[in-house]
């Protein structure tokens, strides 16, 4: 379909693009931006007058529940989630049931992805099998199958050796290795981050330390070995500078922050509510304030939604025992858009966390920007128009948010992926 979106404030940040212009869809991909290519007849006129349109965005860690946990999630709905944030392309953390070591695995949640028509997604293989720690994967059959990079999720890799083994094996064929620095013992049992708040309530403490121990040694054998590396939901302050360390001395490594480390610390935990248990937990306000700053000036390359659907039952447990995690697939854009004004961040370079940026780390050559000939992957979106976020205005089977009852700003209106409208605002 030829689709004609007009009026609009097109904000593209691989190519720096922020105006009001007008953008042309042909079948699949972008044709042109500002004057229609020759030829060019609309089947479909988009009118986004006082409406941002923006590349689809891309999330690098979406959990979609499927295979093996559809009592918190399927696939269907958390598809639909996506298209209702404007979220054309995610990356699939490999703790599935049974976990995303096998190639038949990756190939099948590739299909029944494909079959819904609606956002690419993209599979992160188990570095180990089964997340064990104990043997490596076939990497190179699983990225045949379509894996984009290599991760332990939130599986702490406690054997050194096998570590290096696996980043020697990616290193030799350019493969991406995904790690969330989390020591095995320093943290263990623990449920919030390990400061005053913790101490008050009684909750076992999580030291800052779990994560600059485990991130050290990544560095190092990121160094060692010439791996690609990219730290997962970067946590602390400390953990920051150590990354901004290694690259001083030329390690090319990157870095992302989940979405709700970015507004939240652990004195919002209150009384003791379960939707604050994350992993990483919510640490301390210096933190926060560190992790904003450093979004800000490009020392975190990313942000993503680490969305985490669980459900009711098992967050209504008390604090320590309710399971972590947060849905937040419809809630990236918006919350990027509260830290970017709160932090005076350019709207250009906010989005371009979430698109071009994203793209970037996961290796996405067609997405992430609106150039002549990409993947015509959009976001159309109301900057202004404010709402309360509801338990009933999510579409993720996943209530589970600390943000519930809360306004927030960034409606989408349409998001179009490969041509195709596949969300429109207030259809059902």
């Amino acid at each position: 379909m030829n689709i004609h979106i007009k009026n609009g404030r097109v904000i593209d940040p691989a190519n720096r693009t922020d105006k009001v212009q007008d953008v042309f869809i042909a079948g699949e991909a972008i044709a042109a931006l500002g004057s229609a290519p020759a030829g060019f007849v609309a089947e479909r006129t988009i009118d986004a007058a006082g409406l941002v349109v923006v590349p689809g965005l891309i999330d690098l860690a979406a959990r979609l529940r499927e295979p093996g946990f559809e009592y918190r999630a399927t696939l269907e709905s958390e598809m639909h989630a996506a298209m209702a944030g404007g979220v054309t392309s995610l990356a699939c953390p490999p703790d599935t049931e049974p976990v995303l070591d096998e190639p038949g695995l990756v190939e099948m949640l590739c299909f029944r992805a494909k079959n819904l028509n609606c956002a690419h997604v993209y599979p992160v293989g188990a570095l180990t099998v089964g997340l064990k720690g104990e043997r490596i994967t076939e990497m190179a059959e699983l990225v045949e199958a379509g894996c984009v990079a290599f991760s332990q999720a939130n599986n702490p890799l406690k054997d050194t050796q096998v570590l290096l083994r696996a980043m020697q094996y990616a290193a030799t064929f350019g493969f991406r290795v995904w790690l969330q620095p989390i020591d095995p013992y320093l943290g263990k049992g623990g449920v919030a981050h390990d400061g005053e708040v913790a101490s008050r309530m009684g909750l076992t403490g999580i030291p800052v330390e779990t994560e600059t121990v485990a991130l050290a040694t990544h560095l190092q054998l990121a160094r060692t070995t010439g791996a690609k590396l990219h730290v997962t939901r970067v946590s602390s302050a400390a953990g920051l500078a150590m990354i901004e360390r290694a690259r001083a001395e030329g390690l090319d490594v990157t870095c992302d922050v989940a979405i709700h480390h970015l507004h939240l610390c652990d004195i919002d935990i209150g009384y003791f509510d379960p939707l604050c248990h994350l992993v990483p937990p919510l640490r301390s306000q210096r933190d926060r304030e560190a992790l904003r700053a450093g979004l800000a000036s490009g020392a975190i390359n990313a942000v993503c939604s680490d969305h985490t659907p669980v459900d009711d039952d098992s967050k209504l447990a008390p604090f320590g025992e309710a399971e972590a995690g947060a849905t937040g697939l419809e809630l990236l854009l918006p919350l990027t858009l509260k830290w970017a004004e709160e932090m005076k961040v350019p709207l250009i370079d906010a989005i371009g966390r979430i698109t071009s940026d994203a793209a970037s780390i996961m290796g996405i050559k067609r997405g992430g920007h609106l150039s002549p000939g990409a993947r015509a992957d959009v976001c159309i979106f109301d900057p202004r128009t404010e709402r309360l976020l509801s338990r009933d205005s999510l579409r993720s089977q996943g209530k589970n948010t600390p943000f519930l009852g809360l306004p927030v700003t960034g409606q989408v209106r349409h998001t179009i992926v490969e041509g195709r409208v596949m969300y429109e605002a207030n259809a059902r």
